[in-house]
């Protein structure tokens, strides 16, 4: 760590606990608590000054208005007992009926429009949510008028174990790392629902039966796999090269990796696939200001197996924390979780994080800071045609409030030509 950096830095155990307001575009307003017990040692540990704690756990729960839920639990252990080992234990149960989905190619880069009629399109999503409420004369196997409000959602339903270890080589700067998950999900589509809905003829809002949802149309068109859900066993595995100053908020060095998730039926997983995600994050600390960092990611992955289930798209996994990809607050923070989906990526966000004021209450430290950032990407069908044409970008800024040093409350507004967005959340993005 710096030097001002490391005279901040809390001695011992201690507690940080905050009840949890959420915003989220897609799951909507949350209430919950989140929770961190630091074990950070003594300042004169020979670990003091280069882990971000010895040890730490955490709980997190929370609600959301659309009936989103999550349970959190996490144990995270660097350096154990003076070992070049670190271990992580994760466990997740998490139920969201707001998840978003626009198709599984290249072409959701192209305009948003509805599931029963492809030819109208829409430049906001503003537009073309309204649009989707609209009562229409139901297609087969509808009612006989339905609305499509439901139509591009669904319902995922999650259990999950993660464990991991990784071993620090040479001077700690490469790791290796190696884990397992185990998964059970579920899904479900709201065809016949009832749920808002809008008279064209009348602007009356009133209720009507979902329509055929985007998914589930796809499902039966054998477009997409997955639909019914089931075991998935994931063997994983990276190579870590990690120079950052202080993880959970750095001032300085770059943390690059090659990380890779395999599941099949040899480790007993009712899905065939395998991930390739790379990245690269930078930080560079610059002379102006309190503390003003530079602090940038560029990021390639791909999808490979044919019958890949479509969940798997939906994220980018890392040992540094899983991406939601493409579209939502780890990626485009101006455009809705998962708008853009395939089986390749690429995607590059650049922050500046200036410190505006510090302070000291008690025992504990409080930073405030912004950040305003610039966000770009695009998906492929294929990795041999990754290339910077039909580039989606957006742009915004956020603010940034640290609870000794550990803790980062992140609020973030992201615009892009389609939508604006607002994120609140524990974590730096990156």
């Amino acid at each position: 760590m710096s030097d001002p950096d490391l005279a901040k830095k809390r001695e011992g155990t201690f507690f940080t606990g905050i009840p949890d307001i959420l915003s989220d575009p897609v799951t909507g307003f949350g209430f919950g608590v989140r929770t961190n017990l630091y074990w950070n040692g003594r300042r004169d540990h020979p670990f003091f000054a280069y882990t971000p704690y010895l040890l730490k756990l955490k709980a997190n729960a929370a609600y959301y208005t659309t009936h989103a839920r999550e349970l959190v639990l996490s144990l995270d252990a660097p350096y154990y007992k003076g070992t070049r080992w670190r271990f992580r234990i994760d466990l997740k149960a998490q139920q969201n009926p707001s998840n978003l989905y626009f198709g599984l190619t290249e072409k959701t880069l192209g305009k948003l429009h509805l599931p029963s009629d492809e030819n109208t399109t829409f430049s906001a999503y503003k537009e073309f949510d309204r649009a989707r409420k609209r009562l229409r004369e139901g297609h087969a196997g509808e009612s006989d008028l339905v609305t499509d409000a439901l139509s591009n959602r669904f319902r995922e339903t999650e259990f999950m174990l993660n464990l991991k270890a990784d071993y620090a080589l040479g001077k700690g700067k490469w790791r290796i790392m190696g884990g397992y998950e185990i998964q059970h999900l579920s899904y479900k589509t709201f065809e016949g629902l009832e749920t808002d809905a809008i008279d064209p003829a009348t602007g009356h809002h009133m209720v009507a039966p979902n329509g055929r949802s985007l998914l589930k149309r796809d499902s039966d068109q054998d477009a997409v796999s997955g639909l019914h859900g089931g075991w998935v066993s994931i063997l994983q595995t990276a190579l870590i090269y990690d120079t950052r100053d202080f993880e959970p908020d750095p001032t300085r060095g770059i943390y690059c990796e090659a990380a890779n998730e395999y599941s099949g039926k040899y480790i007993a997983s009712q899905f065939e696939f395998d991930k390739l995600f790379i990245q690269g994050r930078f930080y560079q600390k610059l002379p102006w200001g309190k503390r003003t960092v530079v602090a940038g990611r560029v990021a390639v992955g791909n999808i490979f197996g044919a019958q890949a289930p479509f969940f798997e798209f939906q994220d980018q996994w890392s040992p540094d924390g899983s991406v939601n990809a493409l579209g939502g607050k780890q990626s485009l923070r101006g455009y809705r979780a998962n708008r853009f989906l395939a089986r390749s990526l690429w995607f590059t966000n650049l922050e500046l994080r200036v410190r505006l004021a510090e302070t000291t209450l008690g025992k504990q430290r409080f930073a405030l800071g912004i950040a305003p950032f610039v966000d770009a990407g695009t998906v492929r069908d294929r990795w041999q045609t990754l290339s910077f044409a039909r580039i989606r970008t957006s742009y915004g800024a956020g603010l940034r409030f640290a609870w000794n040093q550990s803790t980062i409350i992140s609020c973030d507004y992201g615009i892009s030509r389609e939508d604006r967005l607002f994120f609140f959340g524990i974590g730096q993005v990156f």
